[in-house]
């Protein structure tokens, strides 16, 4: 599109309200130029002349019909059992919930009445048409209309296409299996499937004579279907191809990333392979969808009030080091943009350096680590040091040259927020000296420590009371002195999969060191003396927290004794 059309084409659209511009002659416009109505608005979309969510807002002002990004919104299953997967894909439509009987629809051609009308017959009942792009509409069919049988559907057409997969396969082999049509289907079926259930890791496990896949999901792992270990090495090939690794290679570890267009968004992915006994071994880490993945706040992070005060507090150091720990997957990341998000202001240099970038935050310098060409941490934070920052976020760290760097910036007047890998607040402080970081730079340098964990939430839609066992009552909570408290579980049903459990809930304990322990790593006391100590200012632990969202109906008792079970910090 020439450049004077796109200008007058924004310009049309910014007329969206009042007066409306008639469809007839945007239409009429974009035919003129060689353009469709749709094509129009991708191309301005993709050529950056506006950004998305604006051109569709303005084009869905101007036709009196509001915009939706189906990728980003929450799709029940009631919706979509209303228009069958071949009636979606034909009509470029795509249901997206059902209240009070009238069933909202996603259509690339929300402004057709004939097809709305046909809509309305295949959904017995009104239809409340919004409109979305194409391109959005299409994925959006792809994810949530993915299922077990679609996969397995695909599985068996690429294994009768392709009887002899057998044998040695040479790297052309490998390399021919993994571009063809039938594995990149199964791939992308899985991926969709994946995300449309919410799974956080995916893994797929060769064993003897199958192979095996199996999803995480809300912290739990469940298999989704097996298939014969000879279609292992097509799939295999399929992955390292899309994450640029050697498909030749299969005695060593490889790790790589994916990121792969999901409407006008993109979804990234983190990949492991590693050789096992009958084959290798691969998990995919699905680490976001840009622009789907919300900010959230300090509030919504689910703190007990007890914490949350002193936490607020304690994020409005002016210099110092604030450490969020836990093991991979315990939701630091999504903490540390809280921070972030409540800190961000135009008068401060807020910078950080992370592996990999999950969210975009505006107002925010972001940095990639990129450790292929030598900019890792270290190397990024010491350049970092000479941009005048205020705040610094470190994505982890991993070695003690990091480690000293941080905690040298954090004597020098930046706040430093990091993540480490430990098992509870007090031990992160023990865990900066095992790095190497002398016991006098640590005292004075760190402010404050927030450990977490997340557990199961319990399903809201199939979620019931009972009453435990009075001895239950006793064991956990022997000071309370609670007589007949209800206790909460999931009966199971299709909206949590009959697990009882959907979504996460986050317990924490926070430790602020205080001039008495910063005397105890000085002299360097235990981490029981710690815990001592910190009790004094309200220090409890994760166990304790857990027990309290317990009681608030959000978890089970079965949740806090697999995920803050202890015990020496009690």
């Amino acid at each position: 599109m020439s450049s004077a059309a796109n200008n007058r084409f924004v310009e049309m659209l910014s007329l969206g309200t009042p007066p409306l511009v008639p469809i007839a002659t945007v239409a009429q416009f974009g035919s003129d130029h060689g353009f469709g109505t749709l094509e129009m608005l991708q191309a301005l979309i993709t050529e950056k002349v506006l950004p998305k969510d604006q051109a569709c807002s303005l084009w869905g002002n101007s036709i009196g019909i509001a915009y939706v990004d189906p990728i980003a919104s929450l799709i029940s299953d009631e919706a979509l059992d209303k228009i069958p997967l071949e009636i979606a894909t034909k009509t470029r439509a795509i249901p997206l919930y059902v209240l009070d009987g009238v069933v909202t629809v996603a259509m690339a051609e929300p402004h057709a009445p004939d097809l709305v009308r046909r809509l309305g017959h295949i959904v017995q009942g009104p239809v409340s048409p919004v409109f979305s792009l194409p391109c959005e509409i299409a994925d959006a069919i792809a994810v949530h209309y993915a299922t077990e049988k679609s996969i397995e559907s695909c599985l068996n057409e690429f294994a009768k296409n392709n009887p002899l997969l057998s044998g040695n396969l040479s790297g052309e082999d490998l390399q021919r299996l993994g571009e063809s049509t039938g594995v990149i289907q199964i791939v992308e079926a899985v991926i969709h499937f994946a995300l449309r259930e919410r799974a956080t890791d995916i893994h797929i496990e060769p064993q003897e004579e199958r192979t095996r896949i199996r999803f995480r999901i809300d912290g739990f792992l469940r298999e989704v279907l097996s298939f014969s270990r000879q279609l292992h090495p097509a799939i295999t090939s399929r992955i390292k191809i899309l994450a640029d690794l050697d498909i030749s290679e299969s005695r060593l570890p490889q790790d790589g990333r994916i990121v792969i267009p999901l409407g006008t968004n993109k979804a990234n992915f983190r990949i492991s392979v590693i050789p096992s006994q009958f084959g290798e071994k691969i998990v995919v880490r699905v680490l976001n969808v840009s622009g789907k993945k919300e900010v959230l706040t300090i509030d919504k992070i689910m703190m007990s009030q007890t914490m949350l005060r002193p936490f607020r507090r304690l994020v409005q150091s002016p210099n110092g080091i604030i450490f969020v720990t836990g093991p991979t997957g315990s939701g630091k990341t999504t903490t540390l943009y809280a921070i972030l998000h409540e800190l961000n202001n135009a008068g401060l240099n807020i910078s950080t350096i992370e592996d990999p970038i999950e969210i975009q935050l505006a107002g925010v310098n972001q940095s990639q680590v990129k450790s292929e060409i030598g900019l890792d941490f270290a190397a990024m934070l010491r350049a970092l040091l000479r941009q005048d920052p205020d705040v610094i976020l470190l994505g982890e760290i991993r070695d003690a040259e990091t480690a000293k760097i941080a905690t040298e910036a954090a004597l020098t007047g930046h706040l430093v927020l990091a993540t480490l890998h430990t098992n509870s607040a007090p031990q992160a402080v023990l865990r900066l000296m095992e790095m190497g970081v002398a016991p006098y730079m640590v005292a004075p340098s760190v402010v404050g420590v927030l450990a977490q964990r997340l557990a199961a939430r319990i399903c809201e839609k199939c979620k019931e009371a009972y009453f435990p066992p009075r001895e239950v009552l006793q064991h956990y909570f022997e000071d309370e002195g609670l007589v007949d408290v209800p206790f909460y579980r999931g009966k199971g049903c299709p909206y949590c999969r009959n697990t009882g459990y959907r979504g996460r809930v986050a317990f924490h304990e926070l430790v602020l060191i205080t001039e008495e322990i910063r005397s105890l790593i000085s002299n360097g006391k235990s981490v029981q003396d710690i815990i001592v100590a910190a009790r004094k200012v309200g220090y409890r632990p994760l166990r304790h927290d857990g027990l309290k969202k317990v009681l608030l109906g959000l978890t089970t008792i079965e949740q806090v004794e697999e995920n803050a079970s202890f015990e020496w910090a009690v």
